[in-house]
């Protein structure tokens, strides 16, 4: 699937970027995924003024590590779908679950089965008690 659900692992909320790095380097971080992006979501390709920074991680559960593995500029939808959790606590799953029919071609019931094994995946991954982080990916700007 182009669009796929990134639910994170409870001990990781709040560990982003955005709080880690200073201003200055979050800000060019996420202006090259913007540059990168030229205006376009880097997953569903709809033309945008206003890209939000996302950024894509792995979780090993042997090794108990967080990796991050890009930062992709994407729409609000897009967005909403990956972080369909704090989208539905919202109350906004129902436009969260058409953009990921539309963006994959998917139907309901596919929807439905990719988001019971996106939960089913958050609870393994919830069992690592801690997570180390690996940031060797920001060493592209340096």
């Amino acid at each position: 699937m182009k669009l796929d659900f990134e639910l994170v692992p409870d001990g990781c909320w709040y560990s982003n970027l955005r709080s880690i790095l200073s201003k200055e380097a979050w800000d060019f971080v996420r202006k090259d995924a913007y540059a990168r992006a030229d205006g376009k979501c880097m997953i569903c390709g709809t033309v945008s003024s206003r890209l939000e920074a996302h950024e894509k991680w792995d979780y090993d559960e042997e090794s108990g590590i967080q990796k991050l593995t890009d930062v992709l500029a994407i729409c609000k939808d897009c967005h909403a779908v990956i972080h369909i959790g704090r989208t539905s606590l919202k109350g906004d799953e129902s436009a969260a679950c058409e953009h990921y029919m539309k963006v994959n071609g998917a139907s309901y019931a596919e929807y439905r089965r990719a988001l019971g094994e996106a939960n089913r995946r958050h609870q393994s991954l919830n069992r690592v008690s801690e997570w180390a982080l690996d940031l060797t990916w920001l060493k592209r700007y340096t």
